[in-house]
């Protein structure tokens, strides 16, 4: 049986807090909002009961995020991507961002099961104004089970609208691209963390995020491979590589908290939900 599910989140500001209305249809929910760091940043954590999206599922995430409001949107564990009898699974998420707002898009990593067909997209829209950090952590195979991705594609979509796409299609067979040193080089986890702003990011704010980011990816050394540019003006972009999620996500997670400090001056707050 497939599920559709479709998950509605509307982002306002009430005097000095951020309030979250949702609605929902099929199997997606957000927990309750939470303030770990004051009113005016709203954490909220998105739920999938059945645990998994197989072939057939289309899941629907639509984020709009008001003037001035400021949300945190994760999950309590990772995304998975079963096999597949035939049809594909879809994961359609579109945030928009109003200007002077802020969206913090950080859901745990996605795991692509030996067999899936799928394709798992992140659409923002940016008003003049608004900024948007976020990152997509893609782990192939279940490798410390002895589970290689051996069958099954996978696309990753990622897209701010006329500024910046990234579209890779993922092919188990693709063994040029899985384990040429000029791509993944054996490693199954890829990983993208990116700091949009519309229109743009003022040079300096860019040039104090290219450099944050490099002394964490240092600090990281030779087992987690990344590097992070600048697209255009309007974008700083990290990638990296990994032969397991948990150092990947470590880096990002370091580099996320240099980010918030360099761009809003914000402490390294976590979401609770990632410490239990």
């Amino acid at each position: 049986m497939s599920w559709r599910g479709q998950l509605l989140l509307r982002y306002t500001r009430e005097g000095g807090r951020t309030v979250a209305l949702d609605r929902h249809e099929g199997p997606l929910r957000v927990l309750q909002r939470l303030y770990p760091e004051g009113e005016a940043i709203c954490h909220h954590v998105l739920v999938h009961p059945p645990g998994g999206i197989v072939g057939g599922d289309v899941l629907e995430i639509d984020a709009t995020l008001a003037p001035g409001t400021h949300a945190v949107l994760t999950t309590p564990g990772a995304t998975r991507f079963y096999r597949s009898a035939g049809e594909q699974a879809l994961q359609v998420a579109r945030l928009h961002v109003a200007g002077g707002a802020r969206l913090e898009w950080l859901p745990l990593e996605t795991l692509a099961y030996s067999g899936c067909l799928a394709e798992n997209r992140v659409e923002f829209t940016l008003d003049h104004g608004a900024q948007a950090l976020g990152w997509d952590v893609l782990a192939l195979g279940l490798p410390a089970a002895g589970e290689p991705f051996a069958r099954g594609h996978f696309v990753q979509h990622l897209q701010w609208p006329g500024h910046w796409l990234e579209r890779g299609r993922v092919d188990a067979s693709d063994t040029r691209l899985l384990d040429s040193p000029l791509g993944w080089a054996g490693r199954r986890v890829c990983a993208t963390l990116w700091l949009a702003g519309g229109p743009s990011l003022p040079a300096p704010l860019r040039e104090a995020l290219l450099e944050a980011a490099r002394a964490r990816i240092d600090e990281a050394g030779p087992a987690v491979p990344a590097g992070v540019t600048c697209p255009n003006d309007g974008v700083v972009v990290l990638r990296a590589l990994g032969e397991r999620v948990e150092p990947v996500m470590a880096l990002l997670v370091q580099v996320r908290a240099a980010w918030r400090e360099q761009a809003w001056g914000l402490a390294d707050e976590r979401p609770r939900v990632w410490r239990t």
